[in-house]
């Protein structure tokens, strides 16, 4: 029988010294418990494309899934189920009652740092994306908690930044995704995002969440903050913000708390009220049936596995394909015997954006050996070059050293006193994944709880594959020396420069040294870590602290490219691996444009001129700029593909998965020709929302501004025809069937778009808006019926700022069926007799 607690009980029997402490949570991750009661913990972890559960610092592997923008290419809603359902099978094997996540806001601009972490610059697609994840999550009796409500749309200042939007613009665009998952998911949680709205924290918003989202909504979840986003006591539990995260509390001290309770600044019913929502998320916890003694465990199922494939081969976009260069043959043909892999993110594994997104991943299949993998019998030579750096730090090469009995890693040996110390003590060892060291959370019994000063050497061996000069560096949180075979070669302890390191950039610059090493040789690297009370620039930093330290061989870019150039020469066909990665692209910080970072467009540019037969894939979770988009015949959209992105990036450039995927958001020519990019980040604390309601492509379509592919395009290897529509209405739906034709040779999918336009608008309205979308799987030589349904309401409103309610207008609507925003070509019309207002999901 499953377990619930009786609230209103407890509401009675709870002392008021217990109800201020649920208000708050106990650790990171968990909220505070009431044993006194049996009240339990309830677990949260981050995932918004994996469950990481309960730490940063030698973390249980998790699978990582594709991004959110890439998930929203799929524009299929039933593959987006699965996936949630996914997630919330991990969460359990995390122990994790709760996942912080989806993400639904909005990709205003480009430039934003987690717009890889939401899913469109649309709201009808970020809307039904997000629903269909909660749905997936909620499934399995896991709680998702949707984020980040409203407007957190950008990194700069994000914790103070004041949105200055209309109420119009914050209905259509960015509340509606939230509304279509309420209405379609009910997220059983909600987390309030950092920044201010019209000059008051979402926080502490009474309108936005009691007046919006409880009432208006009839929403009857539990409101959560972001981490560190509560600004206040009273103004925040007025306001029915129910938990402040995490705990230990900042804002909900029981003296304090207690005090304005007895002084009647703070009502006592509001407690109640706020406590009332916890206990209602600790029932919902106990649903998932998890036991009290979980160990968290990773999930290494082939399952798993296969899912993430196919979200992966559904993600990727198929953007330019000219004299059909795509697929590639697996087997030696007359024109094509050699391929170049080349580009800096070839043999690298671009999961995932970084931030609280990135997570330690159970795997990672890079591009090249993707691509490797699908060349068995031998035919084909393939070769490689890296060509150009995109690292903003020398690279992680927690794969590339060894321990003494050859198991890949890095040996971490923590100590309680100071590297030459007599008797020095040694009391935990890791082989660690990484070089990337992040110790907030670390924590040992072997440790006094409150002993944050402690030392490690991380260490392996490296066996360099050419020789060469090597660069060797780090950037800390703490103190940290390099050492190769006991000779130092950086210095990050006795002269420290601040830098942008870590979650939130508190660390130093990257410190580099440089070292002669001979092919295949071993060498012992060590690095000597202090914590972060040896730390000399801040005593405040956070607990642990951690080191990134990397090793990559020296080379001027000309070198690099002059190398990757006669490598091209030599090629039938260049697959040109490109694009970002999480250090350019994170939660802390917006880009400063939409430019690849480094020498990427120079090494495209010069392979180009060797080469007529170059393709381009690209990975981002945003537009990149493309300069060179024209010299090449093929390119590819990859973003960041999770665990299986080498296989999903290869199975499309060779023919084994057709591709399908959508842009789910514009690729303008350049950043300037933005709606956003005069408003874009924080003035003086403010951002004005100025483009109002024309974001994306109904900003591109109303000012005739061209753009270097459209919203929701997308090529395939084979052709489709669309014919017959017929629209139909009635007083609650507008309906539309569209019979879609395979005409070509090769099995796949479309995404059949349905858009519409009010005739003679009352207001300034987009010149269309995507309303509903399905996606159809067709054998070549098939045609199939595929049927489409969106209500009248959501068909025809906007919002009327005079009445504060939407309205539909009675009128004459044009309806646009077809594959892409601008190649919506089929037309049809309904009309409406009335005129009504309404409020609501």
């Amino acid at each position: 029988m499953l377990r619930q607690l009786d609230i209103e009980s407890l509401i009675e029997e709870l002392t008021l010294s217990e109800k201020i402490s649920l208000l708050a949570g106990y650790d990171f991750w968990h909220t505070v418990p009431i044993e006194r009661l049996n009240i339990p913990s309830v677990r949260v972890s981050d995932g918004p494309n994996g469950i990481r559960g309960t730490k940063f610092f030698n973390s249980v592997p998790s699978n990582c899934f594709p991004c959110g923008t890439a998930l929203a290419a799929t524009f299929n809603s039933d593959l987006l189920v699965s996936v949630g359902e996914l997630m919330g099978k991990e969460a359990k094997m995390k122990g994790a009652h709760v996942i912080l996540g989806p993400t639904c806001n909005i990709v205003r601009g480009p430039t934003g740092g987690r717009a890889f972490e939401s899913y469109s610059e649309d709201p009808i697609l970020s809307g039904h994306a997000a629903a269909s994840v909660v749905k997936g999550i909620q499934n399995e009796n896991v709680v998702a908690c949707l984020k980040h409500f409203v407007c957190n749309d950008q990194e700069s200042e994000r914790k103070a930044v004041d949105v200055i939007i209309t109420e119009r613009a914050l209905r259509e665009i960015y509340l509606k995704p939230f509304q279509i998952a309420v209405r379609d998911a009910y997220p059983k949680a909600m987390m309030t995002a950092y920044n201010k709205i019209n000059g008051v924290h979402v926080s502490q918003n009474k309108k936005i969440l009691q007046d919006l989202l409880r009432k208006e909504w009839n929403w009857d979840g539990t409101i959560m903050s972001d981490w560190h986003g509560v600004y206040s006591t009273k103004e925040s539990l007025d306001a029915g913000l129910n938990l402040e995260m995490p705990g230990p509390t900042r804002f909900r001290q029981e003296l304090q708390t207690t005090h304005a309770i007895q002084t009647n600044e703070i009502h006592r019913d509001v407690i109640d009220d706020n406590v009332r929502q916890i206990l209602k998320l600790v029932n919902e916890s106990f649903k998932a049936g998890i036991p009290d003694d979980v160990v968290e465990s990773p999930n290494p199922s082939k399952e798993a596995e296969e899912l993430l494939r196919k979200a992966g081969d559904e993600s990727i976009v198929l953007l330019k394909n000219n004299e059909n260069i795509l697929p590639l043959p697996k087997t030696a043909t007359g024109s094509i015997k050699k391929i170049a892999v080349i580009g800096p993110n070839a043999k690298a594994a671009q999961d995932s954006g970084g931030g609280s997104a990135s997570l330690n991943a159970r795997y990672k299949i890079t591009p090249f050996e993707g691509i490797k993998s699908k060349l068995n019998d031998g035919s084909i030579e393939l070769t490689y070059a890296l060509g150009a750096y995109l690292d903003r730090n020398l690279p992680d090469v927690g794969q590339l050293l060894v321990n003494d009995k050859g198991e890949k890693g890095v040996t971490g040996k923590f100590y309680k006193n100071e590297p030459g110390a007599q008797d020095r003590e040694l009391f935990e060892e890791f082989l660690l994944p990484t070089s990337r060291l992040f110790l907030s959370d670390f924590k040992s019994d072997k440790l006094d709880r409150n002993q944050l000063l402690f030392y490690a050497d991380f260490s392996g061996y490296y066996i360099p594959e050419e020789s060469g000069e090597y660069e060797f560096g780090c950037s800390c949180l703490g103190t940290a020396q390099i050492f190769v075979n006991d000779k130092l070669i950086v210095d990050n302890k006795t002269k420290q420069v601040k830098g942008d390191a870590f979650f939130l950039g508190l660390g130093t610059r990257e410190e580099r040294g440089s070292l002669k090493l001979e092919k295949g040789i071993k060498y012992e690297v060590r690095v000597e870590f202090g914590s972060s009370p040896s730390y000399t620039l801040n005593k405040a930093a956070l607990e642990g602290g951690g080191v990134f330290f990397g090793i990559q061989k020296k080379a001027t870019p000309e070198e690099a490219i002059k190398e990757a150039v006669q490598v091209a020469k030599d090629a039938d066909v260049v697959v040109l691996v490109v694009g970002i990665s999480k250090e350019w692209e994170s939660e802390g910080f917006d880009r400063p444009n939409m430019d690849i970072p480094g020498h990427t467009n120079q090494l495209v540019e010069e392979v180009t001129k060797v080469n007529p037969n170059v393709i381009v894939v690209n990975q981002s979770g945003s537009p990149v700029s493309l300069p060179w988009i024209n010299n090449v015949k093929g390119f590819v959209q990859a973003w960041y593909g999770g665990n299986e992105l080498g296989n999903t990036i290869a199975d499309v450039l060779f023919g084994d998965y057709n591709p399908s995927g959508k842009l789910s958001m514009t690729f303008p020519v350049r950043l300037e020709d933005t709606p956003a990019y005069v408003n874009f980040g924080s003035t003086h604390g403010q951002v004005l929302y100025g483009e109002d309601v024309f974001v994306g492509y109904r900003y591109y379509e109303k000012v005739g501004k061209q753009v270097l592919f459209p919203f929701g395009f997308g090529l395939s290897y084979t052709n489709f025809e669309f014919s017959n529509l017929h629209v139909t209405s009635d007083e609650e739906n507008v309906y539309a069937t569209v019979h879609v034709s395979n005409v070509g040779k090769v099995d796949g999918a479309e995404v059949v778009q349905l858009y519409v336009e009010q005739e003679d608008p009352v207001v300034m309205r987009p010149v269309k808006e995507l309303k509903a979308f399905n996606k159809v799987f067709l054998k070549a030589g098939e045609t199939k019926k595929v049927e489409l349904s969106v209500s009248i309401k959501e068909a025809t409103s906007y919002w009327n700022g005079y009445k504060n309610k939407w309205q539909s207008t009675k009128g004459k609507y044009n309806v646009f069926v077809g594959n892409s925003s601008d190649n919506a070509c089929l037309t049809g019309e309904f009309e409406t007799e009335k005129t009504y207002f309404w409020l609501g999901v």
